[in-house]
């Protein structure tokens, strides 16, 4: 392990989450025929509700930044973590996906449900779509730059 703090381990690891999962999201999404700023009005919904789709890119700016602060939270919780469990440091190959699984289950049957966004009704396709984005931009990105970055 590379000596650092928290600060860079975490700013590392969410940047890097956010960058990513955005990312995957505005690809697969976007392939899906769902335009960028309606993406991202749609993750502002979370505290807006519906008339997040009527502030244009002030709301899809929201949106944008509300990702960025939801990355950087599973980045510190995940930081937090590992500080008393040092194996998610030394096997982030291994907990890192699995943290990717939980974060995708705590958003989509805790914090979807609870906040203003749209609820969609429940799709196989669109589960393991989101998995597979948790576990390859999200769980595993923050494990290693918290192992790369966090002592």
């Amino acid at each position: 392990m590379t000596s650092g703090n928290a600060g860079s381990a975490i700013g590392m690891a969410g940047l890097a989450c956010a960058v990513l999962d955005i990312t995957a999201a505005l690809v697969v999404y976007g392939s899906m025929g769902l335009k960028p700023l309606r993406l991202l009005q749609g993750i502002a919904a979370g505290v807006l509700g519906p008339k997040s789709f009527q502030g244009g890119i002030g709301t899809a700016a929201l949106g944008l930044a509300l990702h960025f602060v939801i990355a950087f939270g599973a980045a510190t919780v995940y930081f937090a973590a590992s500080r008393g469990m040092r194996v998610l440091v030394e096997q982030a190959a291994l907990f890192g996906p699995l943290y990717g699984i939980a974060v995708y289950f705590f958003m989509n049957r805790i914090v979807v449900p609870l906040s203003g966004a749209t609820k969609f009704p429940f799709s196989l396709k669109m589960m393991v779509i989101g998995v597979v984005i948790h576990i390859f931009c999200v769980g595993l990105p923050i494990a290693l730059c918290i192992r790369r970055f966090g002592d």
